[in-house]
């Protein structure tokens, strides 16, 4: 097994304690009833990712007793967003910070925020974008389905591919310049490239890293290269709450995010409610993520792919690797190949069996030729059991 740096050169991070479960430093103190199961729901080993679909990560002993700590107590809200707000910035070493509820939330208030640049009339008129500057350029190779978020506030895009359209797209109705993080290698401006245009025209910058953290770095890095604004999904390597994200950046942009959010009556986040438990538990689990031991934590996701990867290797035929995304849940992941005319069963056929076994398995969504599998999000022990499920379907199918 090659080692961390030379694997892919990479930095890594998220949290998953070798001795927790996902990214829980210890257990929680056992519930009461099975409410679960009072549901008629099936629980599942999560050896995919952090998907939304699938309820996102599970958070830190520690986020959870912050979040049942607020439950229970009266605070103003606007304090506390000021107050964890703060303590985000400090942390992260960027000018200013909020909690948004999701990274797709951030998209839209951090748009919001560069259309309106807080002013009350324009706060109030959004998504009329009438009187206001109302276009965000993008490249067109970064596209994608999350902009619907940026679009909710009344802007329309303008499409490039190249530094000269760029500028030359550049004009007295341009609010915003939009890159998809994990669409970089897709693009002819590359990130750096990108922020330092905005900066030369004097146009804010967004760059949507919703699913890039881990590395940790990218809290920061993007603010330090030029971008105005980040946002990032709070309940997938970061590990807190599922519907809580972070928008980071200029002061100025978050202070006129915030005017557009709740518990402000007329903005267009009003619906982006964010909850004194959410805001409490999300700044506790980025407290814990950035104190972990990120290359420990490497080190056992890569374990436990080498662990999986030697008992279905032991299988005539199937063939394993190692990889990780360069962007987009950048941690080690399992792929496993194999002729199925040849052996006799298809990928499409492990996983349904996977997912309607006991216990229910989620793995990766891949090619249809192969399974994937996220270790990240595995509690202590499941790596085991889902190797041993995979060598039992295989060796039956085969």
């Amino acid at each position: 097994m090659t080692n961390r740096r030379g694997f892919l050169c990479g930095v890594s991070g998220a949290l998953l304690g070798v001795g927790g479960s996902g990214c829980t430093l210890s257990p929680p103190k056992a519930a009461s009833r099975d409410y679960f199961a009072e549901l008629g729901l099936t629980e599942f080993i999560n050896a995919a990712e952090p998907y939304t679909m699938l309820t996102g990560a599970l958070m830190p002993r520690e986020a959870v007793e912050a979040y049942v700590y607020a439950s229970s107590r009266y605070v103003r809200l606007n304090d506390l967003h000021d107050a964890v707000g703060k303590k985000l910035a400090e942390m992260t070493g960027c000018e200013a910070a909020m909690v948004t509820a999701g990274a797709a939330s951030g998209l839209t208030l951090g748009t919001a925020a560069c259309v309106t640049r807080g002013e009350s009339k324009a706060v109030q008129q959004l998504p009329d974008t009438t009187g206001l500057k109302n276009e965000v350029i993008i490249q067109k190779a970064h596209r994608y389905g999350y902009e619907r978020a940026v679009l909710n506030c009344g802007v329309r895009f303008v499409e490039v591919e190249t530094r000269e359209e760029l500028e030359g797209a550049i004009n007295e109705n341009t609010a915003m310049m939009l890159f998809n993080n994990t669409n970089d290698p897709d693009g002819r401006i590359k990130v750096a490239e990108f922020a330092e245009l905005g900066k030369k025209h004097n146009v804010p910058t967004f760059d949507d890293c919703a699913a890039d953290v881990p590395p940790k770095e990218h809290l920061w890095e993007y603010l330090n290269m030029g971008f105005d604004l980040v946002t990032v999904s709070g309940g997938k390597g970061i590990c807190g709450p599922q519907n809580a994200g972070l928008l980071l950046g200029r002061k100025d942009l978050i202070k006129a995010a915030r005017v557009n959010a709740p518990p402000n009556s007329r903005g267009i986040g009003r619906g982006m409610k964010v909850s004194k438990e959410t805001l409490l538990a999300m700044l506790v689990a980025v407290e814990v993520y950035l104190q972990r031991d990120h290359d420990a934590d490497w080190q056992e996701w890569e374990r436990r792919v080498k662990f999986i990867a030697d008992e279905v290797s032991k299988i005539d035929g199937i063939k394993t690797e190692m990889f990780a995304p360069p962007l987009h849940y950048h941690v080690p992941h399992l792929r496993i190949l194999w002729d199925e005319a040849k052996l006799g069963f298809t990928a499409a056929e492990v996983k349904e069996q996977l997912r309607m076994g006991t216990p229910s398995i989620e793995v990766r969504s891949s090619p249809p030729d192969r399974i994937e599998l996220g270790v990240w999000m595995l509690r202590e022990g499941e790596d085991q059991i889902v190797a041993s499920r995979l060598a039992e379907i295989m060796t039956q199918s085969a």
